[in-house]
């Protein structure tokens, strides 16, 4: 009887772990990108002004690495990373956003990537 008794708590407790370390694992985020003319410079800085405009708190920015992230205060959070790199006559927007904890798909970021194009002037 304690065996058995012994084997369920042990099945039961081995469960468990499962289920939480499932619940912890989080999608990778899957960023969309975009090509500019604009300087790497001039686009970050377009960026950063952009999401501030949207509501969006800059919490991290770093001109330097081309690297920022802000957070949308309404719940569920949402979370903005940035990466503008430098490519031969322009730069290259790497985008990607959370909701919670979960990522959001690329293709939802493409109207926050022509709004940043049109504050560039680069829209036809």
């Amino acid at each position: 009887m304690k065996s058995l008794r012994k084997r369920f708590l042990t099945a039961t407790a081995v469960l468990v772990i499962i289920t939480l370390a499932g619940c912890a694992t989080t999608q990778p985020l899957e960023p969309r990108e975009l090509r500019y003319n604009a300087s790497p410079e001039q686009t970050f800085r377009e960026a950063i002004e952009l999401m501030m405009e949207q509501g969006y708190v800059v919490r991290h920015a770093d001109l330097a690495l081309g690297r920022a992230e802000a957070t949308l205060a309404r719940w569920p959070e949402y979370r903005l990373q940035l990466q503008v790199s430098e490519v031969p006559g322009g730069s290259r927007v790497s985008l990607s956003a959370l909701r919670g904890n979960q990522p959001l798909p690329p293709y939802v970021l493409d109207p926050w990537l022509v709004e940043l194009q049109y504050k560039l002037g680069e829209l036809p």
